[in-house]
Protein backbone atom coordinates (compact mmCIF):
# COMPACT_ATOMS: atom_id res chain seq x y z
CA UNK A 1 0.00 0.00 0.00
CA UNK A 2 1.32 3.54 -0.40
CA UNK A 3 1.15 6.33 2.02
CA UNK A 4 -1.20 8.01 0.15
CA UNK A 5 -3.49 5.35 0.31
CA UNK A 6 -2.91 4.91 3.87
CA UNK A 7 -3.32 8.38 5.37
CA UNK A 8 -6.71 8.46 2.94
CA UNK A 9 -8.02 5.13 5.21
CA UNK A 10 -7.19 6.88 8.05
CA UNK A 11 -8.25 10.32 7.33
CA UNK A 12 -12.10 8.45 5.81
CA UNK A 13 -12.33 6.69 9.65
CA UNK A 14 -11.50 10.25 11.26
CA UNK A 15 -14.47 11.70 9.68
CA UNK A 16 -16.81 8.78 10.15
CA UNK A 17 -16.03 8.69 13.70
CA UNK A 18 -16.78 12.61 14.04
CA UNK A 19 -20.13 12.33 12.05
CA UNK A 20 -20.93 9.25 14.54
CA UNK A 21 -20.17 10.04 17.59
CA UNK A 22 -19.18 14.28 17.50
CA UNK A 23 -16.03 13.95 19.01
CA UNK A 24 -13.51 12.04 21.55
CA UNK A 25 -14.56 12.14 25.05
CA UNK A 26 -11.79 10.88 27.59
CA UNK A 27 -11.69 10.69 31.71
CA UNK A 28 -8.87 11.75 33.68
CA UNK A 29 -8.50 10.78 37.42
CA UNK A 30 -7.29 14.04 39.35
CA UNK A 31 -6.29 13.59 43.01
CA UNK A 32 -6.83 16.29 44.98
CA UNK A 33 -5.75 15.61 48.62
CA UNK A 34 -3.55 12.75 49.02
CA UNK A 35 -2.62 12.89 53.51
CA UNK A 36 -1.17 9.69 53.85
CA UNK A 37 -3.75 7.20 53.93
CA UNK A 38 -6.31 9.75 53.17
CA UNK A 39 -7.20 10.58 49.29
CA UNK A 40 -10.00 12.54 47.87
CA UNK A 41 -10.22 11.86 44.45
CA UNK A 42 -12.45 12.90 41.30
CA UNK A 43 -12.63 12.23 37.87
CA UNK A 44 -13.26 14.67 35.01
CA UNK A 45 -14.51 13.72 31.73
CA UNK A 46 -13.15 16.14 28.81
CA UNK A 47 -14.72 15.91 25.39
CA UNK A 48 -12.42 17.32 22.17
CA UNK A 49 -15.38 18.02 19.60
CA UNK A 50 -15.24 17.46 15.67
CA UNK A 51 -17.44 19.55 14.27
CA UNK A 52 -19.40 18.61 11.32
CA UNK A 53 -17.38 20.78 8.63
CA UNK A 54 -14.51 19.19 9.27
CA UNK A 55 -15.47 15.67 9.37
CA UNK A 56 -16.90 16.37 5.56
CA UNK A 57 -13.50 17.89 4.99
CA UNK A 58 -11.49 14.72 6.29
CA UNK A 59 -13.98 12.40 4.86
CA UNK A 60 -13.67 13.96 1.25
CA UNK A 61 -9.95 14.62 1.36
CA UNK A 62 -9.86 11.05 2.87
CA UNK A 63 -11.88 9.48 -0.54
CA UNK A 64 -9.43 11.73 -2.92
CA UNK A 65 -5.80 10.26 -1.29
CA UNK A 66 -7.37 6.62 -1.59
CA UNK A 67 -8.47 7.38 -5.48
CA UNK A 68 -4.79 9.09 -6.28
CA UNK A 69 -3.16 6.07 -4.46
CA UNK A 70 -4.91 3.38 -6.48
CA UNK A 71 -4.20 5.13 -9.80
CA UNK A 72 -0.59 5.22 -9.08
Amino acid sequence: MKAATIVGILLIVVGIIGFIAGGVSFTHEKKDVDMGPVQIQHKQTKTLPISPILSAVALVGGIGLVVVGARS
